[in-house]
Protein backbone atom coordinates (compact mmCIF):
# COMPACT_ATOMS: atom_id res chain seq x y z
CA UNK A 1 0.00 0.00 0.00
CA UNK A 2 1.42 3.40 -1.03
CA UNK A 3 0.99 6.28 1.38
CA UNK A 4 0.12 9.65 -0.12
CA UNK A 5 0.56 13.13 1.29
CA UNK A 6 -1.28 16.29 0.32
CA UNK A 7 1.16 19.08 -0.54
CA UNK A 8 -0.01 22.64 -0.10
CA UNK A 9 0.82 25.13 -2.82
CA UNK A 10 0.93 22.52 -5.59
CA UNK A 11 -2.74 22.66 -6.43
CA UNK A 12 -6.05 21.57 -5.02
CA UNK A 13 -5.87 18.10 -3.51
CA UNK A 14 -2.50 17.32 -5.11
CA UNK A 15 -1.07 14.09 -3.75
CA UNK A 16 2.51 12.88 -3.92
CA UNK A 17 4.47 10.12 -2.27
CA UNK A 18 6.62 10.96 0.78
CA UNK A 19 9.71 10.48 -1.45
CA UNK A 20 8.51 13.21 -3.77
CA UNK A 21 7.98 15.47 -0.80
CA UNK A 22 11.63 14.97 0.19
CA UNK A 23 12.71 15.68 -3.40
CA UNK A 24 10.63 18.83 -3.44
CA UNK A 25 12.22 19.90 -0.16
CA UNK A 26 15.70 19.39 -1.65
CA UNK A 27 14.70 21.32 -4.75
CA UNK A 28 13.30 24.16 -2.64
CA UNK A 29 16.51 24.26 -0.57
CA UNK A 30 18.60 24.43 -3.76
CA UNK A 31 16.46 27.29 -5.08
CA UNK A 32 16.88 29.16 -1.79
CA UNK A 33 20.67 28.65 -1.84
CA UNK A 34 20.84 29.86 -5.46
CA UNK A 35 18.79 32.94 -4.55
CA UNK A 36 21.16 33.76 -1.68
CA UNK A 37 24.20 33.27 -3.94
CA UNK A 38 22.65 35.52 -6.60
CA UNK A 39 21.88 38.22 -4.02
CA UNK A 40 25.47 38.02 -2.73
CA UNK A 41 26.77 38.29 -6.31
CA UNK A 42 24.61 41.35 -7.00
CA UNK A 43 25.79 42.96 -3.76
CA UNK A 44 29.44 42.41 -4.72
CA UNK A 45 29.15 44.07 -8.15
CA UNK A 46 30.32 47.69 -7.93
CA UNK A 47 27.73 50.42 -8.49
CA UNK A 48 28.86 52.92 -11.12
CA UNK A 49 29.18 56.53 -10.03
CA UNK A 50 29.27 59.80 -11.93
CA UNK A 51 29.06 59.38 -15.69
CA UNK A 52 30.15 55.71 -15.73
CA UNK A 53 28.23 52.81 -17.29
CA UNK A 54 28.47 49.22 -15.99
CA UNK A 55 28.65 46.61 -18.74
CA UNK A 56 28.47 42.81 -18.38
CA UNK A 57 30.43 40.95 -21.02
CA UNK A 58 29.01 37.79 -22.56
CA UNK A 59 30.50 34.51 -21.43
CA UNK A 60 33.06 33.16 -23.86
CA UNK A 61 32.41 29.69 -25.28
CA UNK A 62 34.85 26.96 -24.25
CA UNK A 63 34.81 25.35 -27.70
CA UNK A 64 34.98 26.43 -31.33
CA UNK A 65 31.38 26.15 -32.51
CA UNK A 66 30.06 22.70 -33.27
CA UNK A 67 33.52 21.26 -33.91
CA UNK A 68 33.92 20.53 -30.22
CA UNK A 69 37.55 21.67 -30.28
CA UNK A 70 38.44 23.15 -26.91
CA UNK A 71 39.83 26.68 -26.90
CA UNK A 72 43.12 27.38 -25.16
CA UNK A 73 42.89 29.49 -22.00
CA UNK A 74 44.86 32.24 -23.76
CA UNK A 75 42.32 32.28 -26.61
CA UNK A 76 39.37 32.60 -24.22
CA UNK A 77 41.17 35.36 -22.31
CA UNK A 78 41.86 37.25 -25.54
CA UNK A 79 38.19 36.98 -26.54
CA UNK A 80 37.17 38.50 -23.20
CA UNK A 81 39.72 41.30 -23.40
CA UNK A 82 38.83 42.19 -26.98
CA UNK A 83 35.06 41.97 -26.50
CA UNK A 84 33.18 44.72 -28.30
CA UNK A 85 29.60 43.93 -27.20
CA UNK A 86 28.03 43.76 -23.74
CA UNK A 87 24.86 44.40 -21.75
CA UNK A 88 24.22 47.60 -19.81
CA UNK A 89 23.56 46.65 -16.17
CA UNK A 90 23.62 50.02 -14.45
CA UNK A 91 24.53 53.68 -14.91
CA UNK A 92 25.94 56.34 -12.62
CA UNK A 93 23.65 59.20 -11.63
CA UNK A 94 25.34 61.63 -14.05
CA UNK A 95 25.45 59.34 -17.10
CA UNK A 96 24.09 61.16 -20.16
CA UNK A 97 22.98 64.13 -18.05
CA UNK A 98 25.13 66.70 -19.90
CA UNK A 99 22.58 68.27 -22.27
CA UNK A 100 25.35 69.95 -24.27
CA UNK A 101 27.14 66.67 -25.06
CA UNK A 102 23.96 64.56 -25.34
CA UNK A 103 21.31 66.95 -26.75
CA UNK A 104 19.10 64.08 -27.93
CA UNK A 105 19.26 62.26 -24.60
CA UNK A 106 20.91 59.00 -23.52
CA UNK A 107 22.55 56.82 -26.14
CA UNK A 108 21.45 53.65 -24.35
CA UNK A 109 19.52 52.41 -21.33
CA UNK A 110 19.83 49.64 -18.75
CA UNK A 111 19.11 46.32 -20.46
CA UNK A 112 20.43 47.35 -23.88
CA UNK A 113 23.12 45.40 -25.68
CA UNK A 114 25.75 47.90 -26.73
CA UNK A 115 28.91 48.07 -28.79
CA UNK A 116 32.15 49.74 -27.71
CA UNK A 117 35.84 49.68 -28.61
CA UNK A 118 37.93 46.72 -27.54
CA UNK A 119 39.98 47.39 -24.39
CA UNK A 120 37.61 50.20 -23.34
CA UNK A 121 36.94 50.81 -19.69
CA UNK A 122 38.06 49.29 -16.43
CA UNK A 123 37.97 45.49 -16.64
CA UNK A 124 37.16 43.38 -13.58
CA UNK A 125 35.61 40.04 -12.66
CA UNK A 126 33.11 39.13 -9.97
CA UNK A 127 32.56 35.43 -9.35
CA UNK A 128 34.03 34.51 -12.74
CA UNK A 129 31.89 36.96 -14.75
CA UNK A 130 33.71 39.79 -16.51
CA UNK A 131 32.45 43.36 -16.33
CA UNK A 132 33.61 46.78 -17.49
CA UNK A 133 33.09 50.24 -16.12
CA UNK A 134 33.30 52.79 -18.92
CA UNK A 135 32.46 56.40 -19.63
CA UNK A 136 29.01 57.14 -21.03
CA UNK A 137 30.49 58.50 -24.27
CA UNK A 138 32.37 55.22 -24.89
CA UNK A 139 29.17 53.55 -26.10
CA UNK A 140 29.23 53.52 -29.88
CA UNK A 141 26.07 51.62 -30.87
CA UNK A 142 23.02 49.79 -29.55
CA UNK A 143 22.80 46.23 -30.89
CA UNK A 144 19.53 44.31 -31.29
CA UNK A 145 21.12 40.84 -31.43
CA UNK A 146 24.56 40.62 -29.80
CA UNK A 147 25.08 37.09 -31.20
CA UNK A 148 25.04 38.54 -34.72
CA UNK A 149 28.04 40.78 -34.03
CA UNK A 150 31.61 39.50 -33.91
CA UNK A 151 34.96 41.20 -33.82
CA UNK A 152 36.63 41.53 -37.24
Amino acid sequence: MTETVTVSGVGADASVSPTMTALEQKRQKRIEVEAVEEAELEASIPKPVGYRVLIALPNVEDTFGESGLIKAESTRREEYILSTVGSVLDMGEQAYSDKERFPTGPWCKVGDHVMFRANTGTRFKVNGQEFRLMNDDSIEAVVDDPRAVSRA
